[in-house]
């Protein structure tokens, strides 16, 4: 992420501190089961901050005016349909940090990925008086309507996990969530270390139209192109981000590419869909197929415990706490980096078993 000039030491250094000791919101797994163990390790952490962090965002220069969460209501727009592990455990972190402070109204609405859907849920929210938005972008353009309708009436939007392309501190105040690309590098390290730097790759690419998929398949390629010219990438198809995609990609590349020696999913679910499609096929998923994926579901972590897995490089979906400290920070009159980045934790066979109560 390019951006012009870094934030000041000493508010990122309150954000640091803020989002290391802020409690972590409900991490719920897709079996319901709640997490124990290490439930401590899934609070979000602030990377340290440098020029990617990107210009100073204030009150004042946004337009907007000072409010008390307390007496203010909330808007919180989720992008898709929360049969996801990642949507329900970010769903749930806004609403518990805004009961844990107090929010006198939070309005929630899911757009069931569908982005008309989103602009309308914006709008709606806009119309029952939501005075702060977050955000979670379906695609990287076209909001612009719903920004729109936001600046029409001084209301901060704050965007997290999916990025716009829109002017920060004109169309939102910031951009909360990870490295996209650093996550696709770390990944293609993984792959590499798990196959020895050999093999033929296929890809299970997220959905279209953001920069999550974009920047974790640069990401990949860039490093193995630079670091393993022996791992071959031979396909590269769209899983759409749904565990019932990623296993029918898997079923017909099974079929099509049987040379395929490892499988890069851009997240957990269309991991865990690949090792659906290659069981069935008679096949061993963490052995005869290596399989490094995105996100840190619970699910997935627990795959790497059985064998079935070899990496997972952690998404932490848990914005609640990070999301509301940069509101109350910005309507204090604090200035807000254009990105702040978090710091991304990674699962392998040596910490997966301990790790597994951080897993959401």
């Amino acid at each position: 992420m390019t951006t012009k000039r870094s934030r000041t030491l000493a508010a990122a250094c309150v954000l640091v501190v803020t989002a290391t000791l802020a409690a972590t919101g409900c991490s719920k797994s897709e079996t319901t089961d709640k997490a124990t163990g290490d439930t401590g390790a899934g609070a979000q952490t602030v990377a340290p901050t440098t020029a990617a962090a990107g210009a100073g965002c204030t009150l004042q220069s946004y337009g907007a005016t000072k409010l008390d969460l307390k007496n203010a209501v909330v808007g919180f727009s989720q992008s898709e349909k929360e049969a996801n592990p990642f949507r329900i455990a970010e769903t749930q972190s806004i609403k518990d940090e805004a009961a844990k402070l107090g929010v006198k109204k939070l309005l929630t609405t899911n757009a069931q990925s569908q982005l008309p859907k989103q602009i309308s849920d914006i709008q709606d929210m806009l119309a029952q008086g939501a005075q702060l938005l977050i955000i979670a972008p379906l695609n990287s353009d076209g909001l612009q309507p719903a920004l729109q309708a936001a600046a029409a009436k001084h209301v901060p939007v704050i965007t997290i996990d999916r990025k716009l392309n829109a002017t920060a501190c004109k169309d939102y105040v910031a951009f909360l969530g990870s490295n996209f690309v650093e996550q696709g590098k770390r990944a293609a390290d993984a792959m590499i270390k798990v196959t020895g730097g050999k093999g033929k790759v296929a890809i299970l690419l997220g959905a279209s139209g953001n920069n999550v998929t974009t920047d974790r398949t640069k990401g990949f390629v860039d490093q193995l192109k630079a670091q393993a010219p022996g791992l071959e990438i031979v396909a590269q198809q769209t899983g759409e981000f749904a565990r019932d995609k990623g296993q029918q990609v898997m079923e017909q590349l099974i079929q099509s590419k049987p040379e395929i020696t490892a499988v890069y999913a851009e997240n957990d679910e269309m991991g865990l869909g690949a090792v659906t499609a290659l069981k069935g096929a008679n096949k061993k998923p963490g052995k005869d197929i290596k399989i490094v994926s995105i996100d840190g579901t619970r699910n997935a972590v627990q795959a790497l415990v059985n064998g079935d897995y070899n990496a997972v490089i952690e998404s932490n979906p848990r914005f609640g706490p990070l999301a509301f400290a940069t509101a109350q920070k910005f309507f204090g009159g604090e200035s807000i980096p254009e990105n702040v980045i978090i710091s991304d934790r990674a699962y392998d066979d040596s910490n997966a078993k301990a790790s597994l109560g951080g897993a959401y």
